[in-house]
């Protein structure tokens, strides 16, 4: 269960982490700005730049010859920023251009800015300011072909011969006319030659093809720094979470240790009350007992009494039997290892119960390798004698009952008993070692449990497995050899 300060600190941690995320984003897009920025200026400085080319290379009027405009161009386009300039005229025709100019002009709703984003360039259009404002008869520059300059004096001389009044006129009255288009309608043109010619040959406008190489990988490197400085984020973020939580968690496992070693000390307490209860009832027991043997002995006695009297001696001798095994397996397993034969130590348990054995004509097999282990050798005397006796209890007269020992490897062995009697159901083989846990009416479910404190205070390991065919089948393993 997520406590409200877990939840406060999680919401805390998710505020920083959307913050960080937030940041980079804004950071990435205001470097973005830069970027185009920057762009932006060095394109309007090469508009600058191509404004002042055309102010060298005009005539006078205010005309400029393509041949010779675009030729300075080449010169500024050859670089690799700026890859393209077209002039353009109030219609947003070509009247000259430099470059690579196989693109197309977008319309200027598409502009942002005055820029267009297209692939690995950006398009960008300027007015041209040539710094000529003089008056209100002012138009734009004229850019015209050399050819057609050649063409528009010749019809300028002819109109001149045709018209000697009007040369006189000139010639009399102020200076020889100049060659002026771009200040006002020459008088050898119409009002519609004249406009026509304005609206077809005048720079209006420049638009300049930028590469945006450079700043797209700038833009690229910039978007991988705060895609990885998120990432950063995420990862500590994450990990502080989980450190977090691994510490809460930590926190409850102490607490949890801490009850139950306070739980496990006032169990302790317990047993050893219990314990010494146990010990306390066994002498009454014996006084019972004893009075009930001095009853049954006498000669008067009736023999409903004696009968009594006997049923009493065996219920104290049950009641006795069960608290002397409550009194073992409650007491504390102290292990004084030493150099023990595993064989000897079986041949004793064969030999200790070997009324039980025939009083069933029961078949029992010692196949034990003389070997000799590190064990306390009276625990492991009263570890197989369990063993044995579960098994002579399990099985039916006649059966058979197997002890077999040896080396697993050169620092292991193993101690088998097993059994042909109904053998532990696969649902029983994990609960059979727990106290009073017994299948037997006659048992009282500790003799097992006792092995289990045994063989774990050894360190070893102890399994409770099928006897194929037939039967149960308990091994113990981890059996550590004397060197």
């Amino acid at each position: 269960m997520i406590t409200v300060r877990s939840w406060a600190v999680y919401g805390m941690l998710a505020g920083i982490w959307g913050t960080l995320l937030g940041w980079q984003a804004a950071e990435h897009v205001s470097t973005t700005k830069e970027l185009h920025k920057s762009l932006t200026d060095l394109a309007h400085g090469k508009a600058d730049s191509c404004a002042k080319l055309m102010r060298s290379r005009r005539f006078s009027g205010g005309v400029i010859s393509t041949e010779r405009l675009e030729g300075a161009l080449n010169v500024l386009v050859d670089t690799n920023e700026l890859r393209a300039v077209e002039l353009l005229n109030n219609a947003n025709r070509i009247v000259a251009s430099s470059g690579d100019t196989n693109f197309n002009v977008p319309a200027d709703s598409e502009f942002e800015h005055a820029a267009y984003w297209s692939g690995n360039t950006a398009i960008l259009k300027y007015p041209i300011d040539l710094g000529t404002n003089l008056g209100t008869n002012m138009v734009a520059e004229l850019v015209i072909p050399f050819e057609e300059l050649k063409s528009i004096n010749s019809n300028r001389l002819a109109a001149a011969s045709n018209n000697p009044a009007e040369s006189l006129s000139d010639s009399t009255n102020r200076p020889r006319p100049r060659f002026d288009l771009g200040r006002e309608r020459p008088y050898w043109m119409t009002e519609d030659q004249y406009k026509t010619l304005i609206e077809s040959k005048s720079a209006h406008t420049f638009v300049i093809v930028m590469s945006a190489e450079r700043i797209l990988k700038e833009e690229s490197n910039d978007l991988w720094i705060r895609i990885i400085i998120g990432l950063l984020g995420t990862v500590a973020v994450a990990g502080f979470a989980v450190a977090w939580r691994s510490m809460i968690e930590t926190s409850e496992l102490q607490l949890r240790l801490v009850r139950a070693s306070e739980q496990n000390l006032h169990l302790k307490e317990l047993s050893l009350a219990a314990a010494g209860l146990a010990h306390e009832t066994r002498n009454p027991l014996n006084i019972i007992r004893g009075l009930a043997q001095l009853v049954a002995k006498q000669d008067n006695v009736p023999p409903e009494i004696a009968a009594k009297s006997r049923e009493i001696i065996n219920e104290t001798d049950r009641v006795t039997a069960q608290l002397n095994e409550f009194i073992n397996y409650s007491r504390p397993r102290e292990v004084r290892r030493g150099a023990t034969d595993l064989g000897a130590v079986a041949g004793e348990v064969a030999r200790a119960l070997n009324y039980d054995i025939e009083e069933k004509k029961i078949q029992l097999e010692v196949l034990v390798e003389s070997v000799v282990i590190e064990a306390d050798e009276q625990l492991l005397r009263q570890a197989l004698f369990n063993l044995v006796l579960n098994a002579i209890q399990a099985v039916l007269p006649k059966g058979v009952i197997r002890i077999r020992a040896s080396r697993r490897s050169n620092e292991e062995a193993f101690v088998e008993i097993s059994d042909n009697g109904p053998g532990v159901p696969a649902e029983n083989r994990s609960e059979i070692f727990k106290p009073y846990f017994t299948t037997n009416t006659e048992g009282t479910g500790l003799g097992l449990s006792v092995v289990q404190q045994i063989v774990q205070a050894h360190g070893w390991e102890i399994q409770c497995l099928a006897n194929e065919p037939v039967g149960a089948l308990f091994r113990i393993s981890h059996v550590k050899l004397k060197t």
